[in-house]
């Protein structure tokens, strides 16, 4: 009996330290938001996991690998017609149980992040905005040479709701040169300030040639996720929010340890991270 009882010990603390189980902080509040509907909660499992050498690199960062994503898919479930409105999504309907991860506005400039993101061969989607990667466009270099995907979120970060059209189109048409410039390739998403948007801001989008306007269903504060759905989970499609902060924001912690955390909680719903651009 006491045998039983020690092992069982030994595998309880074995399974708290993989999931990363810790008394949750007092995460920053975050504004509901709104999108197009989400699909049902089930869908297909993602592919076996990697081989031995990206477990290595997983390791480094204190995590298990993610298994591989499912192929994408032949024809993208959101897509804008021509001459037709620019979409606004939160969600993409898929069946798949993958996630998206997206990175707005850049003012955290941690060279370890650029490393996790090279071992863990993640995608993400940076929304950057001018005002706050100015200072450095060379730091998302490797990461754009890495296969990450740059969006836009204006040049200033302004609520576009208190903006004239035409002002909104300089925030966006202004930063789709400002990255194109820097980076050599015109985006194709967009996302506003605060998720604040209104029909001038999608006739501005596409004038400026944003095929999407893309929110999100999950933002990752510190430790925790929060949810705009009442069940508290990830859905097969679902946009995850986070930001490029570091410690005076992250209550000391990292940027690097916020993407922990944000990994764990994908693994442990059983969910792995897609390339949102290969979706819309």
């Amino acid at each position: 009996m006491k045998k039983t009882l020690a092992l069982w010990a030994a595998l309880t603390a074995v399974a708290l330290f993989a999931t990363g189980c810790t008394a949750a902080d007092a995460d920053e509040p975050a504004a509901p938001r709104t999108g197009s509907v989400s699909p049902s909660a089930g869908g297909k499992a993602p592919d076996a996991p990697a081989a031995p050498d990206l477990r290595a690199a997983y390791a480094t960062w204190g995590l298990k690998p993610l298994a591989a994503p499912p192929a994408p898919p032949a024809k993208k479930p959101v897509t804008r017609t021509a001459g037709g409105p620019v979409p606004v999504v939160s969600d993409i309907a898929t069946d798949d149980k993958v996630v998206f991860i997206t990175i707005d506005d850049g003012a955290e400039k941690d060279p370890r992040f650029v490393a996790m993101m090279r071992d863990l061969k993640l995608p993400v989607t940076m929304f950057l905005t001018d005002s706050a990667i100015r200072a450095d466009y060379g730091y998302f270099r490797p990461l754009v040479a890495q296969g990450h995907g740059v969006a836009n979120h204006t040049l200033t970060h302004p609520n576009l709701r208190t903006l004239s059209q035409d002002a909104q189109r300089r925030e966006i048409c202004g930063q789709q040169d400002r990255l194109t410039a820097e980076y050599g390739k015109r985006p194709r998403l967009f996302r506003p300030p605060y998720g604040n948007w209104n029909e001038a801001t999608r006739a501005a989008a596409g004038q400026c040639g944003v095929d999407a306007i893309v929110l999100w269903r999950e933002s990752m504060q510190i430790q925790n996720m929060q949810y705009q759905r009442g069940d508290k989970k990830l859905h097969p499609g679902d946009i995850i929010l986070a930001h490029f902060r570091g410690p005076s924001e992250l209550k000391g912690r990292t940027m690097t340890q916020m993407m922990t955390n944000l990994l764990r909680h994908i693994q442990e719903q059983g969910f792995t991270v897609a390339r949102l651009e290969d979706y819309l």
